[in-house]
Order: C-alpha cells, then sequence, then structure tokens
C-alpha cells in the first residue's frame, strides 16, 4: 500500500534509456519534441547514432502514452524505464537534443551494441558484491557518490563520465580480483563502462540491472548494503529507499547536494554559491548567478516557471 505522501504526488518521473541503432536519429527529435510538448511532458531527452536517454516528468497516463509511443519502434521495443513519483513538477522544460553519445564517454569503439558485461538483477546482487573475488566500482561522478554509495565500492573520484577510462587505466594493479561489478543511477553508464571493461582486458564483468534506482525501488530496506542517499537529476535531488525524497536540497550554481547545515552557513547565498564553491567563483559568475536567482523570485512571485534556473 502507498503510503499518504506517496498517494499526494501527482506526477510520474520516468527515467528511461536503450541501446540500439538509430540510424535516423536526427529525424525523430521533431516528432518527440511535439508528442512531449502535445502530452504535457517535462525533461531532457537524448538522441544519438547509439540510442536514447533521459528522464521526462508528466501525468501518469501521459508518460504511459510516451512510452507506448517510443516502443512502437521495433528498435526500442525493449526500452528500460524506471518510475518513480513527486509532488511538484520537477523539470522547467522539455527539450530532445541531438547527441553524439547518449552517455559521453568519449572513447571510440564502445558500444554496448556490440559488447557489453553480465547483467544482474537487484535480487541477486548483494550476493553477487559480497562475494570476495569481486572489485565493485561505482561508475557515477565525485557529487553522487558522496551522498551515497554501496558497501565497499570503489569511488573513482570523476567529475565527468570522460574521465573514467583513464582511471581505469591508472588503477588496473587495484582492480585485480577475478571478477569487476559496477553500478550507477539507472543502468547506463555501466552499460557503457562494461562494454569498455570488455574491450580492455577485464573478462568477468557485470553490472546492475536498472541501476541504483530499480536496486532501491525493489529491495527490502533491512537487507540493503547501500548507504546513503541517491542523487537524481532533477529538482528532487535525491532519493532514498522506495524512491522517497530525501531531505537535500542543491546549490544551483555547482550543482553539488546539500544539506540544512551547509544552507545554515554565511557561505551560502541562495542560486549563487555555498560552502563548497564560494571561492570558485569569479565576480562574473557571481553577478550572474545572483541575476537568476532574482528573476526565479520574480517568476515563482507571479506563478511561473522560470527557465533560466535549469543548468547545463
Amino acid at each position: 500500500m502507498l503510503s499518504s505522501k506517496a498517494r499526494r504526488m501527482t506526477y510520474c518521473v520516468a527515467a528511461l534509456y536503450h541501446f540500439t541503432r538509430l540510424t535516423d536519429y536526427e529525424q525523430l527529435k521533431a516528432p518527440l519534441q511535439d508528442m512531449c510538448d502535445l502530452l504535457g511532458i517535462k525533461g531532457t531527452l537524448l538522441l544519438a547514432y547509439e540510442g536514447i536517454n533521459g528522464t521526462v516528468a508528466g501525468p501518469d497516463n501521459a508518460i504511459a502514452d510516451l512510452l507506448t509511443f517510443l516502443r512502437a519502434d521495433p528498435r526500442l521495443q525493449h526500452l528500460e524505464h524506471k518510475e518513480s513519483r513527486s509532488e511538484d513538477m520537477p523539470f522547467y522544460r522539455m527539450k530532445v537534443r541531438l547527441k553524439r553519445e547518449i552517455v559521453t564517454m568519449g572513447v571510440e569503439g564502445i558500444d554496448p551494441n556490440e559488447t557489453v558485461g553480465t547483467y544482474v538483477d537487484p535480487k541477486d546482487w548483494n550476493d553477487l558484491i559480497s562475494d570476495p573475488d569481486v572489485v565493485l566500482i561505482d561508475t557515477r561522478n565525485d557529487y553522487e557518490v558522496e551522498i551515497g554509495t554501496f558497501k565497499g565500492a570503489l569511488n573513482p573520484d570523476t567529475q565527468t563520465f570522460r574521465e573514467f577510462p583513464q582511471w581505469v587505466e591508472d588503477n588496473r594493479e587495484n582492480l585485480n580480483k577475478p571478477k569487476v561489478a559496477m553500478f550507477c543511477t539507472g543502468g547506463i553508464r555501466c552499460e557503457k563502462a562494461s562494454s569498455f571493461m570488455k574491450l580492455n582486458g577485464f573478462d568477468d564483468v557485470y553490472h546492475l540491472k536498472g541501476g541504483i534506482l530499480k536496486y532501491l525501488e525493489t529491495q527490502p530496506e533491512k537487507e540493503s548494503l547501500w548507504e546513503g542517499d541517491c542523487f537524481v537529476f532533477d529538482q528532487r535531488v535525491a532519493v532514498k529507499h522506495g524512491l522517497e525524497e530525501s531531505d537535500y536540497d542543491q546549490c544551483y550554481a555547482c550543482r553539488y547536494p546539500i544539506t540544512d547545515k551547509e544552507k545554515a552557513s554565511p557561505l551560502y547565498i541562495k542560486g549563487v554559491s555555498c560552502p563548497r564553491c564560494h571561492n570558485k567563483m569569479s565576480e562574473e559568475q557571481r553577478a550572474r548567478f545572483a541575476e537568476r536567482q532574482k528573476q526565479i523570485a520574480l517568476a515563482k512571485k507571479r506563478g511561473e516557471d522560470h527557465l533560466g534556473r535549469k543548468v547545463s
């Protein structure tokens, strides 16, 4: 049975991706944008030759219609998606973007359509990562790992996924166990990372199917090996077991998650800086962020969304 909080939530948030050959991906942009606009869906979808990736939100029936529309394409019939709930619309606009990669690694020849590791269902994940012959790698970026990860996972301490291949090369001596297991938020980064690992001398490679989100959705909290919260790329900031929103907020200057304690710091200025980034901003950036925050406040007072809050 849903909690009273879950029953109040009015938006379905769908994180989706699929690696496939979309040779005509450029021609798919306009009809997909039109469909989302028609359905009142907001968020971001990325299209590339290698497939589709993104997170969108809208009423339940609208998300269901979008998924039906996408899966009507035979190439997307096995599209992966995870659903969670949000009381407020977590996005400010809808954008369909054309990209070279749906998750940017920047290494030629890495193609999960050709080579990929072994998918592991969430129900089998605990047994795998408890095996002493397994080295466990968190493929996410440093600010994501900081607020939560699986017990015993290695943190590559990357700022972007592009840095992951070099981290592997620099740390081969620490990856000398027979098996490698990897995970990420929704499954897409570790799926691509598994392809990279397989093509670079690691034979026994595994990754969490559906990512952390599917694990937190389906596995009992009392049996969980997850520690902390999971960062998500929308206005909810982070979720916990059961995919309920956590208590984190976000600094919209540096994009890092922040706690109430950090927000109480004199170094925190809403939308402008936080204790982490206050000494890393130029005066020009501070002025720009301050003006953006002013426009957000004015738009909120008028009861409007302000698109400028979203930072790419």
